[in-house]
């Protein structure tokens, strides 16, 4: 009903039926045992010889006995060799469909005690684990960055869910590739199912992907319990979630994975792939097979940035390369072929949001240290040196303001200076900017007043206060006739009526 189905599950090259891609290469193994087991060929032979010896007819001109015997044996020579050739080639081709398989698919977990991470959510003590142990599955929003384990979970509930095959039923969709029509398709399809006591549980991959109109469509039934409805999710819900939709689901967040868990992960891969692990390259000689040292998958995961397919896939690009000559990948060979760390960054998203607002909060709070850093981290992740350069002078006037107007004035230079030069010769600007601005003397004098006239103003009841006669303009006669521009000796006020004793500073 949905290419995301799928792409989740492959035919058996012999049986050609669909299985899981979880278990679809132990099914293949099987399926290549039964098939060429001797028993099997015997059968089939001997239905082979059968329908051979059926269309011999019978007539006057009948041949021998021992020309009848010499002719079948030809036969079941030939149908032995056919035979032997058909389950070769399918053997080779079993084998290079599980080849093709990407080993992150192949070692998705598929019980909760083989999921590594997110122990503030799924740990054993947790609310959701026992939820989950108990097949109790509620309406759940999974957010968190990319490669932290939400399709992971979603794959963990599929499996419960074909445990149980008479009480519940899982539905695969994503709102990348699923239009409302499908997605109304299945809520049909689940209410029909729930008459006879099956539960459907439906996976929305990418759920911000649909808009909040298009969300609508998972309202009614979810508020009526025809679906439970699991979404996931690398934006922030509050922006991207119909908020009544929200409000009928459990929010859980997802963080980014530790370097223990991608270590856990990355050697649970290599056990898969019977590679062994050492602690140092130089303990073990004469291996008889490949071996990665336990420095190297450390380094691997640190570089990964808590993104579990980001090292997952590092990891097989290692060792897809069969140019090691003494069977043990070290640090230095993961460093030669990956050649660049991955940075989380989405110069639309959250973390583009919560980056800059770390630069601005690290000037105000005098943290030259922590300025730089996250000013580096924004420049090396290839946000625009211009949207940096601009929340800079932004915090010049707001949190340093008449305590340094140097402050301003550097960075708006700065800001000039980055549409000069672009990148990468505008990062000494912006690192020169933000340490000047964490390092200057701070008054908040400025922000703080106009905040205060901006509340005067919206909270002032009836019409606003008329301009003071004496601080208009009088460009005509009859405007100074009527008392335009006149100034009373003695009037040292210039605010309006009834607020002559108002003060917006401390």
């Amino acid at each position: 009903m949905n290419s995301k189905s799928d792409d989740t599950h492959q035919v058996c090259p012999i049986c050609f039926k669909k299985f899981a891609m979880g278990i679809i290469e132990e099914h293949v193994n099987k399926c290549i045992f039964l098939n060429s087991n001797e028993n099997t060929l015997k059968r089939k032979r001997n239905l082979l010889l059968s329908s051979e010896t059926s269309n011999v007819s019978v007539s006057s001109h009948e041949p021998c006995a021992s020309s009848l015997t010499d002719n079948l044996e030809c036969k079941n020579q030939q149908s032995n060799s056919l035979m032997e050739k058909s389950i070769s080639s399918v053997t080779v081709k079993a084998k290079l469909c599980i080849n093709n398989v990407p080993l992150a698919k192949k070692i998705k977990p598929k019980h909760l005690e083989d999921f590594y991470g997110q122990n503030h959510v799924l740990g054993k003590n947790t609310s959701l684990y026992h939820l989950l142990q108990n097949k109790e599955i509620p309406n759940m929003i999974l957010w968190g960055p990319p490669g932290c384990g939400k399709t992971c979970l979603a794959g963990i509930i599929n499996e419960i869910c074909n445990e149980n095959p008479k009480q519940f039923k899982f539905v695969n969709l994503c709102a990348a590739s699923t239009n409302i029509k499908e997605v109304n398709n299945a809520v049909e399809i689940a209410k029909n199912e729930l008459k006879f006591g099956k539960k459907t549980i439906i996976f929305m991959d990418e759920i911000h992907r649909f808009n909040k109109r298009q969300q609508d469509s998972f309202l009614l039934c979810v508020e009526n319990g025809d679906i439970t409805l699991i979404g996931a999710t690398t934006e922030n819900p509050s922006f991207y979630i119909n908020s009544a939709l929200l409000s009928r689901c459990r929010v859980v967040v997802f963080e980014k994975l530790q370097t223990s868990d991608l270590m856990l992960i990355l050697k649970r891969a290599l056990q898969i792939q019977n590679i062994g692990v050492i602690d140092d390259e130089n303990s073990c000689k004469n291996l008889d097979r490949l071996f990665v040292t336990t420095s190297a998958i450390e380094w691997l995961s640190n570089i990964s940035d808590g993104d579990a397919r980001i090292a997952i896939n590092n990891l097989e690009l290692v060792l897809k390369d069969n140019n090691h000559d003494n069977k043990i990948i070290t640090v230095a060979d993961i460093k030669e072929r990956v050649k660049k760390s991955h940075l989380l960054y989405d110069r639309k998203g959250e973390e583009h949001y919560n980056l800059i607002s770390a630069v601005h909060k690290s000037i105000r709070n005098s943290d030259a240290n922590a300025a730089l850093y996250w000013t580096t981290r924004m420049i090396m992740s290839g946000e625009d040196p211009l949207f940096i350069a601009r929340r800079m002078v932004r915090a010049a006037s707001e949190d340093i303001g008449n305590a340094d107007p140097n402050a301003l004035q550097l960075a708006v230079s700065t800001m000039q200076g980055c549409q000069l030069l672009g990148m990468p010769e505008a990062d000494c600007l912006l690192a020169q900017c933000a340490i000047y601005l964490a390092r200057a003397p701070k008054s908040r004098e400025s922000d703080t007043a106009l905040m205060a006239a901006k509340n005067l103003i919206t909270n002032w009841k009836g019409a606003q206060p008329l301009v003071p006669l004496h601080l208009r303009n009088a460009p005509t006669k009859l405007m100074k006739n009527l008392g335009y521009g006149k100034f009373t000796p003695g009037q040292t006020s210039c605010m309006p009526e009834g607020l002559e004793n108002v003060c917006f500073f401390e």
